[in-house]
């Protein structure tokens, strides 16, 4: 017998790329449900060779599945992720909602899979910032060896991150600084994105750091170890899809770049290109449509003690977001932690 599975904000970037991902996996699914608001009700979305017709979020009755892939922001997920829950339902939540909720498990899979077995307090895990996803999953097996003591990252993230308006706007502001009468003003974002850098992702605190630099610190804590120090730069670049990070990582024991590639060549969701020559490392573009997180440029810090330097790309709707949620999900089934509903 197979699960049932609603995927709630399926219009949406990620929703969509959740649809495939569960195709793609072939997850052991009977039903699968696209749900999203009042005004999508009817719309059409692809799941593998089938179309489906979303269904109105506020009308569906969520007894009728088993896990909720949910990627509809925050305020919808605040509302409706306990709602649902209380039906039963085991909700996995790609928005910053729950992530912090010290009874709510934050997983990556390659990482943490040891977490989700606190997921019975309220029936909902958190899925990680995307930018913080690919960073534990490469800096995970080196923390086993070496022992992590700080993180400095400065992260180029696409605009695919901050949803279907902001690709829009970087494809139009790119085609009218070349056609005369196209608007290029900003929109989605605070200044032009297309052939620019925006030191800038989500709000200012009070400390001077972005809420997304903020994420990448209580995230890699709650997720890695909460004794790691780590500062963060988030920086939005005009690329469609996959973020990339500049690393520097300090380590309680030495580690040389040979032992981390050799390390990080038999970790679980990376795949190391790193050939020290023109193209020998990868770039968003070639990150973008697959599922690893690569590691390129592996070498030494010198200006700190037992200290290496790397890059990192990743492509962002899928390990960043839709890929890790439905890896918890096949988690939760491969540690018996979830079972089909009779």
């Amino acid at each position: 017998m197979g699960y049932r599975v609603a995927v709630v904000g399926a219009t949406g970037n990620v929703g969509r790329e959740l649809l495939n991902v569960l195709d793609d996996r072939k997850f052991p699914a009977d039903e699968v449900f696209a749900i999203a608001s009042r005004r999508s009700q009817g719309t059409e979305v692809s799941f593998g060779e089938r179309t489906l017709k979303c269904l109105d979020l506020e009308q569906f009755d969520f007894a009728r599945a088993d896990i909720c892939l949910m990627s509809a922001g925050s305020t919808v997920s605040k509302e409706w992720s306990p709602r649902i829950a209380a039906k039963g339902c085991i909700v996995i939540d790609n928005s910053s909602c729950w992530r912090y909720d010290q009874d709510v498990p934050l997983v990556v899979p390659e990482v943490n899979p040891q977490a989700l077995a606190g997921f019975t307090k309220k029936r909902i895990i958190a899925n990680p910032n995307c930018s913080t996803a690919q960073l534990v999953v490469a800096l995970k097996p080196l923390h086993d060896a070496a022992g992590i003591q700080r993180i400095v990252v400065s992260t180029y993230q696409s605009v695919s991150g901050a949803g279907k308006e902001a690709m829009d706007e970087l494809w139009h502001q790119t085609k009218g600084i070349y056609v005369p009468g196209q608007e290029v003003q900003p929109k989605k974002f605070p200044k032009q994105i297309a052939f620019n850098c925006i030191p800038q992702i989500d709000v200012f605190m009070e400390d001077g750091y972005t809420k997304e630099e903020w994420k990448m610190l209580a995230e890699t804590k709650k997720i890695m170890d909460p004794r790691i120090k780590v500062t963060a730069t988030c920086v939005r670049v005009p690329v469609f899809v996959s973020h990339s990070e500049a690393v520097n990582v300090e380590f309680e024991r030495p580690i040389t770049p040979e032992e981390a590639r050799s390390i990080l060549r038999e970790a679980p969701g990376v795949l190391v290109v790193d050939k020290r020559e023109p193209g020998g490392y990868v770039t968003p573009t070639e990150a973008a449509g697959e599922y690893a997180t690569y590691v390129s440029r592996i070498r030494e810090d010198a200006t700190v003690e037992n200290g290496l330097a790397m890059w990192i790309v990743s492509d962002n709707l899928l390990k960043g977001a839709a890929l890790n949620a439905v890896q918890i999900a096949e988690t939760l089934i491969s540690r018996k932690l979830l079972q089909p509903a009779a």
